[in-house]
């Protein structure tokens, strides 16, 4: 047989541990592992280089169609080029900030309207939650292909904005849950106490206090707990398989740990900014770095990577939440968007982080950064270097430190936390279904090969 593409002298990460050999794709599909595996119209030789699962970042933010009033935040085409630079080859997509919010049959297919011809990674689709979707909507999206469900428990979406997302109430998350249990998908679910959260808030912003420092403390660590908890409680009602998003504090973790002993079907993540920042730098850096729930201390983020080495966080995610830069550049910290754009620096930061600096076995970083989201959300093809599953792979390029520019950024908007820092790996190539979509040699690969995953 004659392969499509040859991956040759790599340091391959399989599921078994990590191993110097070959790997076959053929008609988009890994092939065959092994030596001297015979030739290829393709190619690539990995010396040197570490050869992972393309990421499946299990959490981003695209704003396509903007709806006349989120026009110039991230569109596909910019967003998934970011994807394809930082080694993300599949992507869960977030129900909002497009608008319309992702929330029944027909905005659903607005959705994948938007995406026509402008994807470069692969794309599937959380279908929102909120207390006006209830009547069907639910359903609606199931049948649409949606491959999990998201909503917040914490204060979001502009009113003024007909069809944009919305927290829900106890009883609409309560009767939500019902319905989503039925599909057999996941919730995956912002835990924030909003009553709590928002009166701290503005009581704060009220005494004249303007700095990252004060917004963090007007969202204590409780204020996460307690919602875990309860979302916990309502997951037990209601049978529902339920996911804990971008979780900041070690505590919030150890109430998924205690009820997976417990029996409960549940997981969570945390952001790669969470394992990199802390509270005390996040003034210096400015409201590029906002975000919620809040960058916490030193002793937390100690927390966060125990779990992360040893179990409980079943992986991370960007939470690439952008915006333009006239909605970040606020010099009152409360005045300012809360969301960071993290997408293109997940894989080589949590390497650098990870790998390099605190000795996360490779395993374990293709663990949390492709194989279990791909498995929490049903995306079968996706997330391992195994005979059978698609051929996405990112290369990287170890002990290979760089300062990232804006220039850098595929972002339509160049912000991101990350500018002037130095990462110490790269990512080399990445490859998507056996087509390459970014080199360090040639750049990003334009020709729109994604595909969106329906379910």
């Amino acid at each position: 047989m004659t392969f499509d593409l040859l991956i040759k002298n790599g340091l391959v990460i399989l599921t078994s541990g990590e191993v110097k050999t070959d790997v076959a794709v053929k008609d988009g599909k890994i092939v065959a592992i092994g030596s001297r595996l015979g030739e290829a119209k393709e190619e690539i030789d990995a010396t040197g280089l570490i050869v992972s699962p393309g990421m499946v970042d299990a959490h981003v933010h695209i704003t396509d169609p903007g709806g006349g009033y989120r026009d110039l935040w991230e569109g596909y085409v910019t967003g998934t080029k970011a994807c394809a630079k930082g080694g993300v080859t599949s992507f869960m997509e977030m129900p909002l900030n497009q608008v319309p919010a992702t929330v029944d049959k027909e905005s659903l297919e607005i959705k994948y309207d938007a995406g026509k011809g402008k994807l470069l990674s692969d794309v599937g689709s959380f279908g929102g939650l909120v207390p006006y979707n209830l009547e069907g909507g639910i359903q609606e999206l199931d049948e649409g292909g949606v491959a999990a469900y998201k909503c917040f428990m914490a204060t979001c979406g502009d009113r003024t904005i007909d069809g944009d997302f919305m927290n829900v109430d106890d009883y609409s998350l309560y009767e939500g849950m019902k319905q989503v249990a039925k599909t057999g998908k996941v919730l995956a679910i912002h835990a924030e106490n909003a009553a709590i959260t928002d009166k701290l808030g503005d009581i704060a912003y009220k005494n004249g206090e303007t700095t990252l420092a004060a917004y963090v403390a007007t969202r204590p660590v409780f204020t996460e707990v307690e919602p875990i908890r309860r979302a916990i409680l309502f997951a037990k009602e209601t049978g529902c398989r339920i996911h804990i998003c971008h979780i900041a504090c070690p505590e919030g973790v150890e109430e998924v740990v205690k009820a997976q002993a417990d029996g409960v079907d549940v997981t969570c993540e945390t952001c790669t900014h969470y394992l990199y920042f802390t509270t005390d730098e996040l003034d210096a850096i400015g409201p590029v770095v906002k975000c919620s729930p809040p960058i916490r201390d030193k002793k937390a983020q100690d927390g966060l990577w125990e779990y992360v080495a040893n179990g409980g966080l079943s992986f991370v995610t960007s939470d690439h939440s952008p915006c333009t830069p006239d909605l970040k550049d606020k010099e009152n910290a409360f005045e300012a968007w809360g969301g960071i754009s993290g997408v293109q620096n997940n894989v080589d930061v949590l390497f650098d982080e990870g790998v390099q600096k605190r000795d996360l076995p490779l395993t374990t970083f293709a663990n949390i950064i492709a194989t279990n989201p791909a498995k929490r959300f049903g995306l079968d093809e996706k997330g391992e270097i195994a005979i059978g599953k698609d051929a996405d792979f990112v290369l990287i390029k170890p002990n290979a430190p760089y300062t990232l520019k804006a220039e850098d950024l595929e972002y339509r908007n160049k912000i991101s936390p990350y500018i002037g820092r130095t990462i110490g790996a790269q990512v080399d190539t990445t490859i998507l279904r056996g087509h390459t979509i970014y080199s360090q040699k040639n750049g990003v690969n334009d020709e729109a090969i994604g595909v969106f995953i329906k379910k």
